[in-house]
């Protein structure tokens, strides 16, 4: 099974890494970009076969090591 978990931070947390991208972007010409957040995508083959079980096995990677959750929210995709 595929694994593909987006983690974005929280709203409310500062983001000074969307703010520097959505500056040069401006900077580039690119106008109206407002808001810009950043984030981390991970991707990821897992040897289980049962959904339920490899949506369980990434969600302990995250809670253990793979997102900072005082700060970070994260979504899981299991594609069979």
């Amino acid at each position: 099974m595929k694994a593909r978990i987006h983690i974005t931070l929280k709203n409310g947390v500062l983001d000074p890494q969307g703010k520097a991208i959505e500056h040069a972007l401006g900077g580039l010409g690119f106008a109206g970009v407002d808001s810009v957040r950043q984030g981390k995508f991970i991707e990821m083959d897992l040897a289980e076969t049962d959904p339920g079980k490899a949506r369980d096995a990434a969600d302990a990677m995250c809670q253990r090591l793979l997102a900072n959750t005082v700060i970070e929210d994260y979504r899981i995709d299991i594609d069979e």
